[in-house]
């Protein structure tokens, strides 16, 4: 028992370094959430998308995109999609959606990678993204970290940011299931599946 315990604690610590040094070059850049002003979609065009999204608009919703615009102001781009996620001190994720930009083109999108956290389990949820100061789909296809200490619980809706360079994403998910642990880390995106997490 003791061996598979120290092999698990060796897994962990080279997931954990794998992750700092594949999410080193995006921390590089500026760490710092900074609104810009930039034309998109407005407040009530994303809780009409939100709302279509989730099936409908709760009021904790509401509050954690209201919470979002009042930061980052309007997002010109939204991928809506599912997720799966699952830890055991160490975790995964893999989801797909569509990007939606407000110039009108729609593409498919994928996205995965490691998380690290105190947090055991496994769940699936829906992921509504707010993205900002996308010019081009190829911004996109990156490893994206966290923001250290961005993410927050508003009546069951978390939100947290992702940042690299200017490009910022705000991925809302909703439900109980919520593992913060999986905000510590970073995302990549890309235009096909990939079952890699790094």
């Amino acid at each position: 028992m003791s061996d598979i315990f120290t092999t698990f604690q060796y897994a962990m610590r080279l997931v954990i370094l794998m992750t700092l040094v594949l999410a080193a070059p995006a921390f590089a850049e500026d760490k710092a959430v900074k609104p810009k002003s930039n034309e998109g979609f407005t407040k009530e065009q994303v809780l009409e998308k939100a709302d279509g999204f989730f099936g409908e608009t709760t009021a904790g919703l509401a509050k954690a995109i209201e919470k979002v615009f009042a930061e980052q102001g309007s997002p010109n781009a939204i991928i809506a999609g599912e997720e799966v996620s699952a830890a055991l001190g160490v975790g995964v994720r893999y989801g797909q959606g569509e990007l939606q930009r407000y110039n009108g083109d729609v593409k498919p999108i994928f996205w995965q990678g490691p998380s690290v956290g105190f947090d055991m389990g496994a769940n699936v949820s829906k992921v509504f993204t707010l993205v900002y100061h996308l010019d081009e789909m190829q911004q996109l296809m990156q490893r994206i970290p966290g923001v250290d200490g961005s993410f927050y619980v508003v009546a069951g809706v978390g939100v947290n940011y992702q940042q690299s360079g200017d490009l910022i994403l705000a991925p809302i998910r909703t439900g109980v299931g919520l593992r913060a642990g999986a905000s510590v880390g970073y995302v990549h995106y890309n235009d096909k599946k990939s079952w890699i997490p790094f």
